[in-house]
């Protein structure tokens, strides 16, 4: 009795296990019928929506947003918390610059008004990257607006003047969001208009040129009242430039300078800062946010000295042959450091030649 008794588990064993063989086999017959059969293609259309999105999940908790290199103290975001206020924040107001739930508008669309706002903390990243979202907006027709807003990585913070509401002679790297042409005969440039510059502490921004005697480069960017969210990047990494700019909608990066040998010391300030004159413009800064770049490097760039004074390499080839117009004189300028102001008195001089006009 005991051996007929295994004997029949056996077989319902056997059996069992030629079920489940014949139930898969059933399935996939079902599974590739449901594939080719054309009426149940939105049951394969929602399977990949599934998949889909959690295949975006996966790669979002991989930091493929970057999140893992936000660096939070250098970062302006919603709801801008105590910014401006508060002794804990790591932000400062200064001028007409005020806080709302959607944006920091740093001058409203009213004439001569002028505000900034500034970071408290130094930065001590090698490489980084700086992410703005911004929007510049107001009633004014085209070419009736004014005047922009600039973008600060500099040594001296929280000082006002003329250079988009921020002081002249300044220490480091001014990117400028410029809406309006001050040089009526500027056929080189169609605004609104992107540009760089990087001051040394003595290197002046010519407001009634736009800047055109010391910019790094630029492009043109249509950027005023857009119905689209507008963005800028700056990048810096291994002593290169590079600015990039999403103003189209299409949510991709557009080059817009790009340069090697540009040194900028450590330990400077972030800030945005913006002035309106006789036209005026809304400029509301929506978001900064500053992302830690890991970049590899040989040994003896490791250990190159500190930089103390920020510089461009070549900074000579890149300005030769423009035309700087400083008191009466066409002053052809071939030099980073020196605006020969002696062809006052006499015709030539270093490395520049003066034109009487």
């Amino acid at each position: 009795m005991a051996t007929a008794d295994k004997h029949h588990r056996r077989r319902r064993m056997d059996a069992a296990t030629m079920s489940k063989s014949n139930w898969f086999r059933l399935s996939s017959f079902q599974i590739f019928d449901l594939m080719f059969n054309q009426r149940n293609n939105h049951k394969l259309t929602c399977l990949f929506t599934i998949v889909l999105i959690l295949t975006c999940q996966c790669l979002a908790d991989d930091g493929y947003e970057m999140d893992d290199f936000l660096k939070r103290e250098h970062s302006l975001t919603k709801p801008y918390q105590g910014v401006g206020s508060s002794s804990s924040s790591h932000w400062d107001l200064m001028g007409n610059a005020i806080i709302t739930t959607e944006h920091v508008r740093l001058t409203p669309d009213l004439q001569s008004r002028q505000g900034a706002v500034w970071s408290r903390i130094p930065c001590y990243l090698r490489d980084w990257e700086l992410q703005v979202h911004f929007k510049i907006h107001g009633q004014g027709k085209k070419n009736l607006n004014g005047d922009g807003m600039a973008l600060w990585y500099t040594k001296e913070r929280m000082q006002t003047g003329p250079v988009f509401g921020n002081m002249n002679l300044f220490t480091g790297l001014g990117v400028f969001l410029d809406t309006y042409p001050n040089e009526n005969n500027n056929h080189e440039r169609v605004f609104p208009y992107v540009s760089g510059m990087v001051g040394n502490g003595t290197l002046a921004y010519e407001h009634d040129r736009d800047g055109q005697s010391t910019e790094l480069g630029g492009c043109t960017a249509l950027m005023r009242n857009i119905p689209h969210d507008t963005f800028l990047l700056i990048r810096y990494t291994k002593n290169r430039l590079t600015i990039q700019i999403d103003v189209d909608g299409k949510q991709q990066w557009r080059d817009c300078l790009d340069l090697p040998g540009v040194r900028l010391p450590q330990g400077y300030f972030f800030g945005a800062s913006s002035v309106t004159g006789d036209l005026s413009d809304n400029h509301d800064l929506i978001s900064m946010k500053l992302y830690q770049l890991t970049v590899e490097r040989p040994q003896e760039e490791e250990e190159e000295e500190e930089l103390t004074v920020p510089s461009v390499d070549n900074f000579e080839q890149l300005n030769k042959g423009k035309i700087i117009q400083w008191q009466g004189f066409h002053i052809l300028h071939a030099s980073f450091n020196r605006f020969c102001r002696n062809c006052l008195f006499q015709k030539m001089c270093d490395n520049c030649f003066c034109l009487s006009i």
